[in-house]
C-alpha cells in the first residue's frame, strides 16, 4: 500500500518507512556524519555532500514531515526563531507584512525589530475582529500575512480559510503558525495557506528534549527555494541527532496529542466555573470567543494548551504557580509532562498578556491528578 493511501496516524507512527531498506532495522537509522564522500566519477552520492545542506536524517524527518501536512516539501531548521527569521528574510526590503497583536512575542518582538531598522511595514491587527484582519491587508503592497491558530497565549483561533483568501486577493501569501494544533487536528495547506511553520520542539517532537523549528510548503516555487539556499548559507539546518529523536516523537504524536486534548477539556470544564478563576482560556469550551470556527478547523480535538486568568493580580497568579507540585513551573509546550507558567513574567512589561493569566501546557497525565494539583495550589 502505498503512503499516499496511509491515513495520518499510519504515517507518524511508521515516520514514512517502517522498514530500514539497508538493514532491515524497524527503528529508523542516525547518519551523524558531516561529510559524504563522492563516487569514482567524484559525483556525490547524496543530492549534498556537506552536512549544511541537509543529512538522510534530516530528510527523512523532513519527508514525513511533509506527508503529515499534506504539503510538497519541508525544512527543518535548528530552532523555531531560525525558521521564521528565515521565512521573513525572503520578504523584500520595504514589503509589508500583517500580524496579530496577540502571538508568540519570539515572533512579535523580531517583527518590531524589523520595523523599527525600516526592514519592513508592519501593520498588527486584532485577531478577533475578522474586519480587522481585513483592513491590515494592503492589496498590491502585503507581502506576507502571518497568523497563529490557536493563538498564545489566548487560544484565540484565526478561520485559515478566509484569511488565506483575504491574503491571496491582495497578491500576499499565508504563512501560518500552527505550534498548538499540530498536524493532528489542523491542516493550514489543506485551507488555503502558502507556508505551515511549527516549533517542532513543541507537540511533534513532544518530549522537551528537542530545539527544532520547520517550515512546510503547499508549492515549491521560487520563494521556496530562497529559504532553502538561506538555510544552507546561514547553516540553519537541524542536526542529524535532534532530527532523529524528533522522527521519535512523531511516531507517538496521534496518541500523545488526543490525550492531552482530552485532558485540557476537563481541566477547562472543571475550572470554568471556579470561584478562584475569573476566566478560562480554552477553544474547546463553548464560551470561547473562537469556538465556533475551531468546531470548523479543528476537526480533531482542541489541543493540549489553556490559559487561566486568576482573580487578583500578578502576584496571585504567580503564587499559584509556585504552589503546583505536579504541574512543572517551566517554559514550553506540547512535552508529555504539564507546565504551568506566568506569561507576564515571561514576555516583560512590555506584552500585552494579562497580568493574571497563567498558562498551563497540558500533557498526558491522569486528568483528575492534574486538576487536584490546581486546587490545592488555588488553596
Amino acid at each position: 500500500m502505498s503512503n499516499s493511501k496511509l491515513r495520518p496516524e499510519t504515517v507518524a507512527a511508521h515516520s514514512l518507512k517502517a522498514i530500514d531498506e539497508a538493514t532491515g532495522a524497524i527503528t529508523p537509522p542516525l547518519h551523524m556524519s558531516s561529510t559524504y564522500a563522492r563516487d569514482e566519477s567524484y559525483t556525490p552520492k547524496l543530492k549534498e555532500n556537506y552536512i549544511r545542506g541537509g543529512s538522510p536524517t534530516l530528510w527523512h524527518a523532513e519527508e514525513a514531515l511533509a506527508a503529515l501536512e499534506q504539503g510538497e516539501a519541508a525544512l527543518l531548521f535548528a530552532s523555531g526563531m531560525a525558521a521564521i527569521t528565515t521565512l521573513l528574510e525572503t520578504v523584500p526590503m520595504g514589503g509589508h507584512v500583517a500580524a496579530p497583536d496577540v502571538m508568540y512575542y519570539g515572533t512579535r518582538d523580531w517583527l518590531k525589530r524589523l520595523e523599527a531598522k525600516g526592514r519592513i511595514a508592519l501593520t498588527l491587527f486584532d485577531p478577533t475582529d475578522a474586519s480587522a484582519i481585513a483592513g491590515a491587508i494592503r492589496k498590491g503592497k502585503t507581502n506576507l500575512v502571518w497568523i497563529e491558530t490557536p493563538l498564545n497565549p489566548t487560544w484565540d483561533v484565526i478561520d485559515i480559510a478566509k484569511t488565506a483568501k483575504l491574503a491571496h486577493d491582495a497578491g500576499a501569501i499565508l504563512a501560518v503558525d500552527a505550534t498548538a494544533s499540530a498536524a493532528v487536528t489542523t491542516r493550514p495547506l489543506m485551507l488555503g495557506a502558502d507556508i505551515v511553520f511549527h516549533s517542532a520542539t513543541k507537540y511533534l517532537n513532544g518530549h522537551s528534549d528537542v530545539l527544532a523549528g520547520v517550515l512546510i510548503t503547499r508549492q515549491v516555487n521560487a520563494r521556496w527555494e530562497e529559504i532553502e539556499l538561506l538555510r544552507t548559507k546561514i547553516g540553519a539546518p537541524l542536526a542529524p541527532f535532534e532530527a532523529w529523536l524528533l522522527i521519535r516523537g512523531l511516531r507517538t504524536l496521534f496518541v500523545r496529542y488526543r490525550q492531552a486534548s482530552a485532558n485540557a477539556l476537563s481541566l477547562a470544564q472543571h475550572f470554568e466555573k471556579h470561584p478562584r478563576i475569573e476566566r478560562v482560556l480554552y477553544p474547546g469550551l463553548a464560551s470561547h470567543r473562537g469556538h465556533d470556527i475551531a468546531l470548523r478547523q479543528m476537526t480533531d480535538g482542541f489541543g493540549g494548551m489553556l490559559s487561566l486568568l486568576v482573580k487578583g493580580g500578578a502576584a496571585d497568579a504567580v503564587k499559584v504557580c509556585t504552589r503546583l507540585k505536579v504541574i512543572l513551573p517551566a517554559t514550553s509546550l506540547g512535552g508529555v509532562e504539564s507546565l504551568a507558567e506566568h506569561r507576564k513574567t515571561v514576555e516583560g512589561p512590555t506584552s500585552p498578556v494579562p497580568d493574571n493569566l497563567i498558562r498551563l501546557s497540558i500533557g498526558i497525565e491522569h486528568a483528575d491528578d492534574l486538576i487536584a494539583d490546581i486546587e490545592q495550589a488555588l488553596g
